[in-house]
């Protein structure tokens, strides 16, 4: 147990790090986003198609999969072979991971046809990514609401469990209302970053309380001597 464990915080700390990299990767160094205009867009992709890939295999791809084993690890932490809750939790956590890593293989495998086309017929090109990036956008890329839903379960089964301490479960529940209100268009931009930010810290606490604390009281007590 105390294995997995170690590897779920492990895999936190990983995932807090990742969004401070993609942060500053998506903001600071290839804003690609900040451009309306498609052809000025995809021209902006061309020029920085190795960064972007490079960010996607980060942010998306690594991310996702070591989401996987930080669903397991809480899964056993939270008992979920007992916990319907956790249960839920792990479901929604293990569904949330291939979302992500679906959308950075689209994004990668989307970008690379754009950019092949954008040599011959640049309008196309453009045309051809507005697509892809609406399916990018709606498998994870722009809505939060499947990340949203697993931190509030976690949260609920925390505070169910006495795991992780009120202050982080109560941050969950912050965190997690924040994903699940970016599916509002109205505030889906504001809510996305917000869940973002917060879950920088989100992450960072839940690894460094899965590394220093990888039984709770309860398992401790249950181990045989």
């Amino acid at each position: 147990m105390n294995k997995l464990q170690k590897w779920g915080g492990a895999a936190a700390l990983y995932e807090a790090l990742a969004y401070i990299i993609g942060f500053v990767g998506f903001i600071a160094v290839v804003n690609v986003g900040g451009s309306t205009d498609p052809l000025e867009k995809i021209t902006a992709i061309r020029e920085n198609q190795g960064v972007l890939t490079a960010l996607m295999l980060i942010v998306y791809v690594a991310w996702g999969a070591s989401l996987v084993v930080l669903s397991l690890a809480l899964h056993e932490r939270l008992d979920g072979k007992r916990s319907a809750l956790a249960r839920t939790a792990t479901a929604f956590g293990i569904i949330w991971a291939v979302l992500v890593i679906a959308s950075g293989m689209i994004y990668n495998v989307g970008m690379e046809t754009a950019v092949s086309l954008h040599a011959t017929n640049p309008e196309q090109a453009a045309t051809v990514w507005l697509a892809i990036e609406s399916v990018f956008n709606g498998l994870g890329g722009g809505v939060e609401v499947v990340g949203g839903i697993w931190v509030l379960l976690l949260s609920v089964a925390g505070l169910r469990s006495g795991n992780f301490g009120r202050a982080f479960n109560y941050l969950s529940y912050l965190v997690g209302a924040a994903g699940v209100v970016s599916v509002v268009p109205a505030i889906a931009e504001i809510s996305a970053s917000i869940f973002g930010l917060t879950q920088i810290v989100w992450f960072a606490w839940l690894g460094l309380a899965l590394l220093r604390q990888p039984t709770t009281a309860v398992q401790s007590a249950a181990a045989p001597a």
